[in-house]
Parts: C-alpha cells; structure tokens; sequence
C-alpha cells in the first residue's frame, strides 16, 4: 500500500527548501557514487523528509554546508497523515505545539564517528513551541538576509556539535536541545557516544536532527560532503530489510536500534 501523503506539519519542514532554493532542481544523484561512511546518530524509528537520497541539494541550497544534509524526525506511523507530534492538526495550525508533544524532542543523538570535539554550542534558547507563522517569518529572514559574516550563525543552528572525523571532513549536528550537550571543546568521541538531545533551536520548523558532513568547521563558509550510513533498516513489504553504506530516500520509513559496539557493553 502506498504512503499517504506526509501530514502538513512535515510540509512546512521542507518549506524551508522552497524558500532557500532559486534554481530549478536537476537530478544529480551521481554526486553520491562515493559517500563517505559514517554512522546513523540516532536510535529507534526515524523519518528523513529532506535527504540527498531523494534531491540535490537536498535543503535547495549549498550555503552552509547544507548540500548533502538530511533532517530526521519521528512520526506515529499508525496515525492517519503521520504526524510528528500527539496534538491535532487544528491545534498546530492555530495554537502551534509545545515542544514535548513532538515525539522527537528530546531523544538522544548520537556521535556517527570517532574524533574530536571542535565546537559545541548549547546556550541558545529554544523557542516554547511551534508555531506556523512566526516560524515561516523566522525562515524567510534567515533566508534572505542571514549575512555569515556579521550574523549569529547559531539563529540558523542553535544548539550545535562539529566533530572532526578526519583532516577536511566534519560532522555537524544541529537545532540541538537548550542544556542537552553532553561534550566540549577538545574532547575525544567514540563513534556511538551519547552528545546531545534532539531539539528545536535556531532555525527550525519543528523539533528534528539535522546532520550534515562538511569541508570545514566554520559552517559559515563550510562547502557540504555527501555521506552514507553504514547501517540501518527500512520497513518493506511489511519487514524490516537491513541495509549497508546506504542512503535513505523521503519515502523511507528508517530504523536503528543499537551500533555494533554498543552490543557488546
């Protein structure tokens, strides 16, 4: 049976895409011949409305790193529409959410690579709840007037990570919980450790993890890398089909229980 269509709450996650974007999109999904391999951050059930996997760029922009990024958020894949969060639609569209009735804030994110700590964010507050309009506004500014060489790159991010995998290879983990951050400055990670909460910081249209490789630790400037996962699950034909260096489309419903290593403790 196929998908509905995704509920409008996750329309205007991607709305941020049409905003950005003023190209016509063409298909260049050759880009991602050669990704770079890194782990899935996140345990559980997990849904990626934008993702290389299904365009590039995937956010319609190459500004800050965004080329090949995939946000992820969670949904009730039981409920007519798959919402992200446990209120109505009408409640969303005139009263907005509170944040703890999306059922992603707050869980645990997940280093996807061994190395180094290089910047860690985590005092920039979150909005209370979601709310359409002045969340539209929010991504509207962001979008035509956001200048990386004099603003607050954290209105975009928020709460954030970047973790040097290798030499010109970063791993960003952004929009995190206010307080969640679990690292610092210089500090050494193991693939799989547990660094921070998924939030709704910056600029954000509901609570999601967005994750993205990039050339640089500024993001700012930062051009994107294409990466695949190394491990994962989608539900197909009604089973769970494991899946190896592989990049998940918008049409997928993902899942990650526990890295290897994590087994093992």
């Amino acid at each position: 049976m196929k998908k509905q269509s995704i509920f409008f709450a996750i329309i205007l996650l991607t709305l941020c895409t049409i905003i950005y974007s003023n190209d016509q999109w063409v298909d260049r999904s050759n880009e991602m011949y050669n990704p770079i391999i890194v782990a899935f951050p996140l345990r559980g059930e997990w849904y990626s409305p934008n993702t290389p996997g299904t365009k590039i760029p995937s956010h319609g922009t190459d500004q800050l790193g965004t080329r090949y990024a995939y946000d992820f958020i969670q949904v009730d894949w039981d409920r007519a529409g798959y919402p992200a969060y446990r209120a109505s639609l009408p409640q969303y569209l005139l009263f907005g959410v509170p944040l703890n009735e999306y059922y992603c804030w707050g869980q645990e994110v997940y280093a996807p690579c061994d190395g180094v700590v290089v910047q860690a964010e985590d005092d920039y507050k979150e909005r209370a709840r979601t709310n359409l309009f002045s969340d539209l506004a929010n991504a509207y500014k962001n979008a035509h007037y956001f200048d990386p060489a004099k603003d607050d790159v954290r209105s975009v991010a928020g709460n954030y990570i970047i973790i040097e995998y290798a030499d010109n290879i970063y791993a960003a983990l952004v929009h995190l919980q206010t307080g969640s951050i679990q690292v610092s400055v210089g500090q050494t990670v193991k693939k799989g450790d547990f660094i921070g909460r998924v939030g709704h910081s910056g600029n954000s249209f509901a609570p999601h993890l967005h994750f993205q490789l990039m050339d640089s630790c500024d993001i700012s400037v930062a051009n994107g890398l294409p990466c695949a996962f190394e491990e994962y699950e989608i539900f197909q034909d009604g089973e769970w089909k494991a899946m190896t260096n592989s990049i998940p489309t918008n049409k997928d419903r993902i899942r990650f229980l526990k890295y290897n290593a994590e087994n093992t403790e």
